[in-house]
């Protein structure tokens, strides 16, 4: 063995004292599993003689019926049974974690008997922990809680399938055939080091070789076990510095339980193993004592599947009135867009816009299997100056879940997902972008028309059907992104020209009818607005320097925050009868009035009413509903949807600012277009670079022979 680490001395602080010899320390398991035991079968629910019920008892012996040999084990539970059987797992789960396994298993081997013939042996039982303790943070894990219970959050981004690993192995001599069996191996991803002599002496045969042993792959008994990547929080991030990792190890039942973007919150053993490769010569001995953490994962709870909800999770009776006095009061809905970036003046449209993009519409299951999404997508276009990255960085703040991003800095792997090599098991693994992460809440994108035109292609799949499909190096997957997009873009001059008209976008129409609602937000001329703006402007760098003082009427950032995780969770209205016959009546006479338009200037309307905009209409009136914590939508939220719709897409689509999109150009130019695209197609080859010049003058001299 020499020359070798035992991978005992870096497993367990209390690995040194479990190596006395004599009874003292069989005993004193013994004695614990004794404990256990009694915690098993004696926990009980209620105090009245009649109306108690063994908690675990009854759960082992379901869970073992149903073929599920698992149980899962509150801590305080354990604590008040008994404080110090909980201390002895928080300080040395190695062992004990491994002691109350067994007493589970003969706990379970007396609740179920007698058995069906043919299963004598008692299967073995695993052990899941939970806990209701603070969870820590991956920065505050240091080398004190090395061997420790630790409890985690963050996001999972990475998966590897799901592999065996071996438990207990049996190995053979090359040379003289002796097999050793049943040899354990510790659990996680600490190895077994082989001996590298043989111990049988024969007489007349020649010493075995050094490292005789090899491993009979037949003999051995093994588990499945998965490794994830988590990553911390984006929001418990410090400024500036880069997100931390951390591998897991998770075994048996455990695995397949969480897929990447999942929020979830880790118990486990805070372990180490002998980092990667080391490399030849003297450099081996530098390395002897540095081991790589990880976590060995006890317990897994999901915080349900992006709702939001891990921020409403903890919402106590006293707020929940609060909450409900909050929705029921008249003025609600202007409170709460008061409440979106005081500190900003004017824009009260947007803000209300922004308003009922924090707070989503109902997503909808058809009885085909087909979903609608309800979060609703928002687009800022227009002058540099305007506020619109500061709006941005704030409703990063006061989402649930909320992901920032640069239109310049992403690429498309970088917002929906990437395949990559895992460069320990060479596999390919997956890590999901900034909108998986962001399932359940709101991705900020600023600068968006910076982005390259492939990587905008990427999220049109994201931002209607709200999932992102993956078929690369051989994984072929479907991940989940129901997030809300807020997009903020200059226009092309950099300033917006209104004697350009369209040309002042430079967005193709498929992304531009994502959108829901698209604000054009001009930095306009006006003497007693600009006196205005200047005075809010110095009261805020004022009130900054001595004392920040809130709006009146305003909401707290922290109440905000939960106040809407708490209205996404709680409420998902649906239109009364009343107001989608209004929403249908008003939604024909626009049509009709498209009709008349054209009749009378005998041009196609630009009015861009489709299925698709009527549906965003519904969404908006769904979330003005949600603010109230109202089961139904009524008259007076549609005919402010229908407001806010008109002030947003329509009044651009009217500027002539969007038209070249769907629905928004006129019959007569759209036939002149394709005229001139097939002209052009038939004159000059495919991916052929020909200067505008040349094509206008050959157009001119096409019009003079004619």
């Amino acid at each position: 063995m020499s020359g070798f680490d035992d991978p005992g001395i870096f497993y367990s602080d209390s690995f040194g004292g479990e190596q006395q010899p004599g009874d003292d320390g069989q005993a004193k398991k013994s004695q614990l599993k004794k404990r256990f035991k009694e915690f098993l079968r004696q926990y009980r629910y209620g105090t009245d003689r009649t109306g108690f019920t063994y908690k675990y008892r009854d759960e082992l012996k379901r869970h073992y019926n149903l073929g599920e040999y698992w149980i899962e084990v509150e801590m305080e539970d354990l604590a008040s049974f008994d404080e110090d059987l909980a201390d002895y797992l928080y300080k040395q789960p190695t062992e004990h974690l491994q002691l109350l396994e067994e007493a589970a298993q003969e706990v379970a081997d007396e609740v179920t008997r007698p058995r069906p013939a043919g299963e004598e042996a008692v299967q073995e039982i695993q052990v899941m922990l939970r806990s209701d303790a603070n969870p820590a943070n991956i920065r505050s894990l240091k080398s004190e809680q090395m061997s420790h219970l630790v409890k985690i959050p963050g996001i999972i981004i990475a998966a590897t399938a799901v592999r065996a690993k071996a438990i207990k192995i049996s190995i053979q001599c090359r040379s003289c055939r002796n097999t050793i069996s049943n040899i354990p191996v510790r659990p996680g991803l600490e190895g077994y080091a082989m001996p590298r002599k043989c111990n049988t002496e024969q007489a007349g045969r020649p010493k075995c070789p050094l490292d005789p042993y090899f491993i009979i792959p037949d003999k051995c008994k093994c588990v499945d076990f998965q490794t994830l990547k988590l990553q911390e929080s984006p929001d418990a991030v410090p400024h500036g510095e880069m997100p931390r990792h951390m591998q897991l190890y998770c075994d048996r039942y455990l695995c397949d339980k969480v897929v990447p973007g999942n929020r979830v919150t880790i118990m486990g053993i805070y372990s180490i193993r002998k980092s990667g490769k080391t490399s030849n010569k003297g450099r081996d001995r530098v390395g002897v004592g540095i081991r790589s953490s990880y976590i060995r994962v006890v317990g897994i709870q999901v915080d349900t599947e992006g709702t939001g909800r891990s921020a409403a999770g903890a919402v106590s009776p006293q707020e929940e009135e609060e909450f409900r006095r909050l929705a029921s009061k008249p003025d609600i809905y202007e409170t709460v867009a008061k409440s979106i970036a005081p500190s900003i003046y004017g824009s009260s449209d947007i803000k209300k816009a922004i308003a009922c993009l924090l707070f989503g519409g109902s997503r909808k299951r058809l009885p085909d299997g087909l979903t609608r999404r309800g979060d609703i997508n928002l687009l800022m276009l227009g002058d540099p100056g305007t506020a619109k990255s500061q709006l941005l960085k704030f409703v990063e703040r006061c989402s649930p879940i909320g992901v920032y991003t640069s239109g310049k800095g992403s690429s498309a792997a970088g917002l929906t997902a990437s395949v990559m090599r895992d460069p320990v098991s060479r596999n390919f693994i997956m890590e999901g972008g900034a909108m998986v992460l962001a399932d359940g809440g709101v991705v900020c994108i600023d600068e968006f028309d910076k982005m390259r035109e492939d990587d905008r292609v990427a999220i049109h799949e994201a931002m209607e059907q709200q999932t992102i499909s993956i078929a690369k190096a051989g994984i072929t997957t479907t991940l989940n992104s129901r997030c809300s997009v807020l997009a903020a873009a200059n226009s092309v001059y950099g300033r917006w020209d209104d004697t350009k008209g369209e040309e002042n976008i430079d967005f193709m129409p498929t992304i531009l009818s994502r959108f829901d609602m698209i604000f054009i937000v001009k930095d306009e001329h006006n003497e007693q607005r600009d006196m205005t703006l200047a005075k809010h402007v110095m009261n805020v760098h004022l009130s900054a320097r001595t004392q920040t003082q809130s709006v009146e009427g305003e909401i707290e950032l922290n109440t905000l925050k939960k106040y809407i995780a708490y209205c996404r969770t709680k409420c998902g209205p649906r239109l009364s009868v009343e107001a989608a016959e209004k929403l249908k009546n008003r939604y024909v006479l626009m049509r009709s009035g498209a009709r008349e338009h054209e009749r009378e200037t005998e041009k196609r309307s630009s009015i861009p009413i489709t299925v698709r905009q009527l549906e965003a209409i519904v969404r908006i009136s769904e979330s003005l509903s949600k603010m109230k914590l109202q089961p139904f939508a009524t008259e007076a939220d549609v005919e402010e949807a229908l407001r806010l719709f008109q002030v947003s897409t329509l009044d651009a689509a009217m500027s002539g600012s969007l038209s070249g999109v769907e629905g928004f150009t006129t019959q007569e130019d759209q036939e002149m277009l394709s005229r001139i695209e097939k002209q052009l197609k038939r004159r000059f080859a495919i991916g052929s670079q020909v200067s505008e010049h040349s094509i206008i003058q050959d157009f001119l001299k096409q019009v003079r022979t004619v």
